[in-house]
């Protein structure tokens, strides 16, 4: 199943986030076979981050729960809120 996943930083926490960005961005390359889309949202300038949007093709929704758990981000707090949707790729 693909899922459409919408994550919203909590305020003020851009240094969290660079923080554990190499460690992310590692645990991606480590699951990049269930990845299909992924990066960061921006601030209307573009110059700073303010969440992640990430299409991940796995087995169900608790294996996408498992997965979500292990990200170095949600294991260090950032996320103020995470939404979840079933996805269907339309367009390439």
């Amino acid at each position: 199943m693909q899922f459409f996943v919408h994550c919203f930083d909590k305020p003020n926490h851009q240094e969290v986030r660079l923080a554990n960005r190499a460690a992310h961005l590692e645990f991606i390359k480590a699951n990049i076979e269930k990845v299909l889309i992924g990066g960061p949202t921006l601030t209307d300038d573009g110059q700073g981050m303010t969440g992640s949007v990430l299409v991940f093709d796995v087995a169900d929704r608790a294996a996408l729960d498992v997965l979500l758990a292990q990200d170095p981000y949600a294991k260090a707090g950032l996320f103020s809120k995470v939404e979840v949707s079933v996805y269907k790729k339309v367009f390439p």
